[in-house]
């Protein structure tokens, strides 16, 4: 069984889409683990319509930390493979039974993952890796998003699940995702990368939104990719990209490309110079 977990907070009509398509096409079976770090019952009314639909179990969570809410889901997590998709995904139809099929066919298999599919079509925003096949330190950080990310339950325990000073809620607000992967590769465990695997999200780059976040998000690949040891020129490259973007933005007069390119860059710079912390413990199951 395939153990989908979601944190969620301010959305209700995101996930009751993510619901709808997961019982639309989906021949492989799975379970829905929605931990509901609201401070309010919003959920209620929605959930209600899908009770003896679909296996789904409602966590309440005070702490609004995507990451801390993940690990209570992993934790209480019943499927062999654990996947962690966004509170505002669509999965395709067919996804689950080819993750099913990856898993089945590789018994050395601990981690699957895929691109972010826009709504329109095509890729998501980001830089995505072309080429199926294993996961390095080089291909990581263009082959990892949280909401594509597929693991054997046991490994993700004990690799800690994410990394609560990470992701939305915490200091470094992103590549929670490639920091799992690397802490998996550490530790030996393959993991394979499949382009035509993916799942829609909507696409935020360069919009206001994006422009506000970024100095978060950059604060955490550049904390990522000190953290794991990334070659010096990666860094490099991560830098000069906004860096270059942003000049252009400016030559063109465009704020907004200006903003969003420069606080991703001041935060990548600032999350390559942050004090490393410890990895995460062990996991431990809900009995």
């Amino acid at each position: 069984m395939i153990s989908l977990i979601v944190a969620t907070r301010g959305r209700v009509e995101e996930i009751g889409l993510l619901l709808d398509s997961l019982l639309e096409g989906q021949r492989a079976a799975f379970e829905v683990i929605l931990v509901d770090q609201n401070d309010d019952a919003r959920l209620d009314p929605l959930l209600a319509r899908y009770a003896g639909r679909l296996p789904l179990t409602h966590l309440r969570m005070e702490r609004a930390n995507a990451n801390a809410g993940r690990n209570l889901g992993l934790r209480h997590a019943r499927g062999d493979i654990v996947a962690f998709p966004d509170d505002d995904c669509v999965l395709p139809p067919g996804v689950l039974a080819r993750v099913r099929l990856a898993f089945d066919s590789d018994g050395s298999l601990a981690v699957l993952t895929g691109p972010a599919a826009a709504p329109g079509g095509g890729l998501g925003s980001g830089r995505w890796n072309t080429e199926r096949g294993p996961i390095t330190l080089e291909n990581v950080w263009t082959s990892v998003i949280e909401f594509n990310l597929w693991l054997r339950r046991e490994a993700a325990l004990r690799l800690g699940g994410f990394d609560e000073a990470m992701g939305p809620g915490a200091r470094f607000g992103s590549a929670e995702g490639n920091d799992l992967v690397c802490r998996a590769l550490a530790a030996g465990l393959h993991a394979r990368y499949a382009p035509e695997l993916r799942v829609v999200h909507p696409d935020k780059r360069l919009t206001r939104e994006a422009a506000r976040r970024a100095g978060r998000y950059g604060l955490g690949l550049g904390f990522a990719l000190r953290r794991h040891g990334a070659p010096l020129r990666l860094r490099l490259a991560f830098l000069y990209r906004p860096l270059g973007g942003a000049l252009l933005a400016l030559l063109r007069l465009n704020l907004l490309h200006a903003w969003y390119y420069l606080a991703t860059f001041q935060g990548r710079l600032r999350g390559m110079l942050a004090r490393p912390l410890p990895w995460p413990a062990p996991l431990e199951p809900v009995a």
